[in-house]
């Protein structure tokens, strides 16, 4: 037999910066920003956007406050900015959490928030974000811990926009190793976040000892579950289409009759949908089974529904559901 001729692919020149490749074809409105921690996996992004876009790029630091070593990070990353000539625009936030929401989902919504505000302020439209194909793995992992729905095994989307701004994460296929390797050869200085080694934190239990043992049972793991996770983002964009349609044809508010006409799945997406939409509230699976039960028991214009979800309720007015904040 003979051999082939087809050429193999070179493996990447181990100089060159692993995120130079994700950001080669990257076609964004300038100038953009980087969210930059000073950890590894946003100092290779934020090194790669300054050689892709000269003069085009500045990053933003969200200084948290909620270590002793916040900062020596700070003071980090103005010395990396100032060294590559990129402006540095740093953030502080008091990231409390509010009752009901962790101290984790705090501080990433008062980030969002303040590198939105920065981006806004500066004249930027679009941000990079350095999480990558691990950071991937490990949102799936943890929605599945959880029981997620489609939203949740969607995991990280690529590209998404947040109080006006346009978010974009570029890495999300490249390995944390990878990254790591790079950093080392270059002997590029980075912070290291000391609660990224605590296990008290359920990703960092994830990280440490379910990504290695996936790495020797599969070693694809980070290309599989990446690919279930856009099959996950398919089929939920198709749910909000079906919802989307569903909703208008009942004028924009959920009517019990029409509801009652749909399938029970189909009434709890198009329910999912307008509490989320109209009223960014979220029912937990508990209380959604009780609205649908309640809906199907609606066969008198006596009976009355009254649910609690979210923080606030779900009322019938008539022959429409009607949402209320507490």
């Amino acid at each position: 037999m003979a051999a082939s001729t087809t050429p193999r692919p070179k493996p990447p020149d181990p100089g060159v910066n692993p995120a130079r490749v994700a950001l080669a074809e990257l076609q964004l409105p300038l100038p953009l920003a980087v969210a930059f921690s000073g950890g590894a996996d946003s100092t290779v992004l934020l090194l790669a956007a300054a050689e892709r876009w000269p003069g085009q790029v500045r990053a933003i630091h969200v200084h948290h406050g909620l270590q002793d070593a916040a900062d020596d990070f700070e003071l980090h990353c103005r010395g990396v900015c100032a060294a590559i000539n990129v402006p540095l625009d740093v953030r502080r936030v008091a990231a409390g959490n509010a009752p009901g929401e962790s101290p984790e989902d705090a501080a990433r919504n008062a980030r969002y928030q303040a590198l939105a505000r920065a981006a806004r302020d500066g004249g930027v439209q679009a941000v990079l974000l350095g999480q990558h194909a691990d950071d991937q793995v490990e949102t799936l992992l943890l929605a599945l811990s959880r029981g997620a729905g489609l939203p949740g095994l969607a995991a990280m989307a690529p590209v998404f926009q947040r109080d006006g701004v346009l978010f974009v994460r570029p890495l999300l296929a490249l390995s944390a190793p990878s990254i790591r390797e790079w950093i080392a050869q270059q002997r590029v200085p980075v912070v290291e976040d000391p609660t990224n080694t605590d296990v008290a934190f359920t990703r960092n239990r994830i990280r440490h000892l379910l990504l290695p043992a996936l790495e020797e049972a599969f070693p694809q793991f980070r290309e599989t579950f990446a690919r279930s996770s856009r099959h996950a983002a398919q089929a939920q964009e198709l749910l909000e289409t079906v919802a989307v349609e569903d909703l208008a044809r009942m004028g924009g508010v959920p009517a019990i009759t029409a509801l009652q006409q749909l399938a029970r799945s189909r009434q709890g997406n198009v329910l999912r949908h307008w509490l989320k939409v109209a009223h960014n509230a979220a029912a937990s699976a508990a209380q959604l089974e009780e609205l649908l039960d309640q809906v199907a028991d609606c066969r008198t214009r006596g009976h009355q529904i009254r649910i609690k979800v979210g923080a606030g309720l779900v009322e019938r007015q008539g022959e429409r559901l009607a949402y209320s904040a507490n």
